[in-house]
């Protein structure tokens, strides 16, 4: 018997690299050279396919036929002026307030009413959507998922070849830090590609760094109020900003952009940015949460799809999440978070609780009547929760076929959460919603005027239906920030009931 050759480690790792890469190369769409992609376009498409319903269930697609269509007439028309053209592409508003956009494999692009509601013109719509469809052109998606996949191999080639695997999750951060998000040179590409597309189609490339500029403003203050008040800032752009800051790189790139469309036969900066036909699109865009997802006012919470109404301690921070809706105490030591859930078939709140508290162990079990509603009440032993393993008071009350399990924790508990007073006495105002009381479930909305001589934000700001920093966020949404005024003639956005 001939001798067995032993191959170390890394040189088995270095050769498991290179079949792959000798066996996954195709040609970018773009750039027109080959890259390491684990995916056909088959294979892509397949896989936009089954994501999309799950973002569609995850953020709701935005009640607005209308808005819908302009929405997707305006990427279409960026998209036919991309390097995948032939691709057939789907753009989708989202029902979120989220500021934000997106595109996964496949063709398949989402924008959010929350950041429509901070852009003022059709060229802004344009470049958001521009940006996007560089990404799918170039395959920005399939050649993460590519270099996540490398990142995992590597990762599992560090923990089995040393034994240890808090090298192979350290290895692993690169594919972690790919998936969420696509890091600076993907990004200014898309920028560049976006500022191309949009200049092939005869806006100004430059309306690219606006919405860069505009988007930094929104995050700028986002992030100044999230400190003051105490909390998380709500960007949503993962780990690498998706639009890269207003620097020198990101204005090259987008003016080498315009003159390259121009060289090559584009109508340049023919077409103004369609200001106000792009404004009268959002008259009355859901702001804040809307109506399909229920709205806040004040303390109490009201949802006229499912008729209910609930109101939470005073001076707790609330928020209305896509799956839940949590109820936060100022000095953030106690929690209360509702969600629902299908009842099984002839089983009643004592029953039902039982089974999702299967593995907590309850006490102090207790059948109630709220406002008229089936209700069972325990104390969970050991919950998970966000402050750990903690007793938590459960509650479910049945309205509607639908089961609403109530959940509140206090830090540092044993036997009941601290404030299970005050979390018991919001849970019993859970109600159905009074004849009078729908119109209070309806979302703010945005509304357009027109300016007239001496019209001022501070005035305007008087008049808005806009809670907290009514000032500053009329000047975001009418691209003013941080102290411009409006001149006369000027439609602008404000915020009604």
């Amino acid at each position: 018997m001939s001798s067995l050759r032993i191959i170390s480690p890394s040189r088995l790792a270095l050769s498991l690299l290179a079949i792959l890469v000798l066996a996954s190369c195709a040609t970018n769409p773009v750039t027109k050279r080959p890259e390491l992609v684990f995916m056909s376009e088959a294979d892509e498409i397949k896989l936009g396919q089954q994501m999309h319903p799950q973002i569609l269930q995850q953020y709701g697609r935005y009640d607005d036929p209308a808005l819908q269509e302009y929405v997707d007439q305006v990427g279409q028309a960026v998209a036919a002026k991309s390097d995948r053209n032939k691709l057939k592409y789907t753009f989708t508003l989202l029902d979120s307030d989220e500021v934000n956009a997106f595109a996964i494999p496949g063709g398949y692009v989402y924008v959010t009413r929350g950041i429509m509601s901070y852009l003022n013109s059709e060229a802004e719509l344009s470049a958001v959507l521009g940006h996007e469809v560089g990404h799918v052109a170039a395959r920005h998606p399939v050649r993460q998922q590519s270099q996540s996949t490398l990142a995992g191999i590597g990762a599992a080639a560090v923990g089995i070849f040393t034994g240890n695997a808090g090298l192979g999750e350290l290895a692993n951060y690169g594919g972690s830090a790919l998936v969420r998000g696509y890091g600076r040179d993907m990004e200014l590409e898309a920028d560049r590609l976006g500022a191309e597309y949009i200049t092939r189609e005869g806006f100004s490339s430059e309306n690219m760094i606006k919405v860069v500029r505009l988007l930094k403003n929104q995050e700028t203050f986002e992030i100044a109020a999230a400190r003051q008040e105490g909390r998380e800032p709500k960007v949503y752009h993962g780990v690498f900003a998706t639009h890269p800051d207003n620097d020198t790189r990101l204005r090259e790139v987008v003016r080498s952009a315009g003159d390259l469309a121009g060289k090559n036969g584009a109508n340049t900066a023919t077409l103004d940015d369609k200001r106000e036909p792009y404004l009268q699109h959002l008259e009355g865009l859901a702001i804040g949460s809307s109506r399909a997802q229920g709205v806040i006012r004040g303390s109490r919470f009201y949802h006229a799809d499912m008729g209910f109404t609930v109101v939470f301690p005073t001076g707790w921070v609330l928020q209305n999440l896509p799956e839940r809706l949590i109820a936060i105490s100022p000095d953030k030591t106690s929690l209360v978070q509702m969600q629902t859930m299908a009842p099984p078939a002839n089983v009643g709140p004592k029953e039902m609780l039982a089974r999702a508290l299967a593995q907590s162990g309850t006490s102090r079990g207790e059948e109630l009547d709220i406002n008229g509603l089936k209700a069972y009440t325990a104390i969970a032993r050991s919950a998970g929760t966000p402050f750990g393993q903690a007793p938590a008071r459960c509650v479910v009350i049945y309205y509607n076929n639908l089961g609403y399990l109530f959940l509140g924790a206090s830090k540092g508990s044993s036997g009941a959460p601290a404030a299970d007073a005050l979390i018991m006495s919001s849970v019993k105002t859970f109600r159905r919603l009074k004849d009078n009381e729908f119109a209070l479930a309806e979302p703010h909305k945005l509304q357009l005027i027109r300016a007239a001589a001496g019209t001022k934000i501070e005035t305007m700001a008087q008049q808005a239906a806009i809670e907290k920093y009514p000032v500053e966020t009329l000047r975001l949404l009418n691209d003013l920030y941080p102290d411009r005024q409006p001149q006369e003639g000027q439609l602008l956005k404000t915020v009604k009931d």
